[in-house]
């Protein structure tokens, strides 16, 4: 299963989520209601897709807002079709919306089994390992988590092992916010969310709770989703497409540029032949390795294709000379942190015009050296995983918070960050890419230097430094999501990425489905 996205899947703020259900209305002459009844009637449509009708018992709770409401039109739903339905309301607030206290009407008017009022834990109901919850308790105007009992209520619920479907977001998950309290977010095995996904459901701390997802289109106005840039776009395979370039029958190698890659160290050197990989499986036309002497043999050995410069200290790069103008450079892969490597460094960021990503040590010689900075050249690709931002930006207290330090720092030093994981981040200036290919089994050494060659790859061919980063992500997710199906998760390794690179190429264009992670 997988989740669904549209070509172009934006992510939007509660705020905008609110203006286009304003829009929507208006438009399309309909009330909030009928929005809400076209959400309860697609998420009815997907639970009966799958169920057809079997007795298995469904407990539905709602809270007494919007999101309520949109369960109380699932459980009508239900009803009306011969499902074995418990509706519970989370009563919590002697207030109630307009649009709730409508649906909770029409339920009565269809069952002479009304809903359950909630008000304590003597309320909670026996569950057994063979229901299904519905959780339709908080939506996305939460802000701040459930106490009480409404969070006892939560717990008991993720306790139990039945499957539970969350109805647009997980209960008590904040939608662009950081969650306060994490013990009290509803553990979803699936959630149906409308019109678009929400950012917690790729960030670490949050994702988590989402389990699976479907995005479920409920009508809202075409015309706002286009034009408004949200929050973040999804990059998934139609926007990979529209990236990749098509070769001319006449190309040579000159065509496709000359890579440098600038890596390695005495112990370290497997760093540049996979980022060296990286880049020619990607297609870059001809790429050098700069590296230092003690991993000539090594690197002629197993990249023959590649040239090779080597410094002319033994152990480790003390001085970049070349003697040809780079089309893209990608350095800093397993360099270590010396001092005349950073000066090193600082003479090559002064004297390049080429592009470049920046990477591993190099992120790390810069965070000890911050002069670096000054002369970083502009659109620079920086691909840092955790811990190397940490040092980059300054320690963060929750994701929100390291995507904004990703932002300041990628805005002030005029450059793009890659933020490695699960659902790798590209950020530029105010705008977040969030990939969907990849998976757990590229939690493995090398990786993040295939990743780097594979971007420079992209580079030298052309491509534009956003889009090379944007694409570069893609494809090495598409890549280890290829390895890994073959060869499993716990199988996988950096230099199996690498040389599927090509072959993510082909499934790039592949019409039957991709294999793809897709857990959120």
């Amino acid at each position: 299963m997988k989740y669904i996205l549209h070509p172009t899947m934006k992510v939007f703020s509660t705020e905008q989520l609110y203006e286009a259900n304003k829009v929507t209305e208006a438009k399309q002459e309909v009330s909030f209601n009928d929005l809400m009844e076209r959400a309860g009637t697609q998420i009815f449509n997907w639970f009966h897709q799958r169920l057809q009708g079997a007795p298995v018992p469904v407990h539905v709770f709602c809270g007494i807002g919007n999101n309520g409401g949109d369960g109380l039109v699932v459980a009508r739903l239900l009803v009306e079709n011969g499902y074995n339905v418990k509706t519970y309301i989370v009563n919590y607030s002697d207030k109630r919306s307009k649009d709730f206290l409508i649906n909770y009407d029409r339920i009565k008017n269809v069952t002479k089994d009304w809903p359950l009022l909630m008000t304590c834990e003597d309320d909670f109901p026996a569950m057994t390992p063979d229901d299904i919850v519905i959780d339709g308790m908080f939506g996305i105007g939460i802000n701040r988590s459930p106490e009480g009992w409404v969070k006892k209520l939560i717990q008991y619920i993720n306790a139990q092992p039945c499957f539970k479907l969350a109805i647009d977001m997980p209960s008590g998950m904040f939608a662009d916010a950081p969650t306060e309290d994490l013990e009290t977010v509803i553990q979803a095995n699936h959630t149906l969310t409308f019109q678009a996904p929400k950012l917690a459901f790729f960030l670490p701390a949050t994702g988590k709770f989402t389990g699976y997802f479907d995005v479920l289109d409920i009508g809202i106005d075409r015309e706002f989703l286009a034009t408004n840039p949200g929050i973040a776009t999804v990059i998934s395979k139609p926007n990979a497409q529209r990236m990749y370039k098509q070769r001319a029958k006449f190309s040579h190698k000159g065509s496709f540029g000359h890579t440098l890659i600038v890596a390695g160290s005495y112990g370290s050197i497997g760093a540049a032949i996979l980022s060296t990989k990286g880049a020619f499986r990607i297609g870059a036309g001809k790429v050098t390795a700069f590296i230092p002497e003690c991993g000539y043999t090594a690197m002629q050995t197993a990249v023959p294709e590649a040239m090779v410069i080597t410094n002319d200290a033994d152990d480790f790069i003390t001085d970049i000379t070349h003697h040809f103008e780079p089309t893209a450079i990608a350095v800093g892969m397993g360099i270590g942190t010396k001092k005349a490597t950073a000066d090193a460094l600082l003479a090559l960021f002064k004297n390049t015009k080429s592009p470049i990503v920046i990477d591993a040590d190099a992120i790390n010689c810069i965070s000890e050296n911050k002069e670096l900075l000054k002369h970083i050249p502009e659109n620079a690709v920086f691909t840092p995983h955790l811990g190397e931002l940490e040092k980059l930006v300054g320690k963060w207290k929750n994701d929100f918070d390291k995507i904004e330090r990703a932002k300041k720092f990628a805005k002030k030093h005029k450059a793009i960050v890659v933020i490695k994981g699960a659902n790798t981040l590209t950020v530029f200036e105010d705008h977040i890419y969030i990939n969907t290919s990849g998976n757990p089994g590229m939690a493995t050494a090398g990786s993040g230097d295939v990743l780097s060659g594979a971007i420079v790859g992209l580079l030298s061919q052309g491509y534009d430094p956003l889009t090379a980063a944007m694409f570069g992500v893609y494809l090495h997710g598409s890549a280890g999501n290829i390895v890994s199906h073959a060869i499993s998760y716990e199988g996988t390794m950096a230099g199996d990425i690498a040389d599927a690179l090509g072959e993510a190429f082909i499934e790039l264009f592949r019409k039957e489905e991709p294999v793809e992670e897709v857990k959120g």
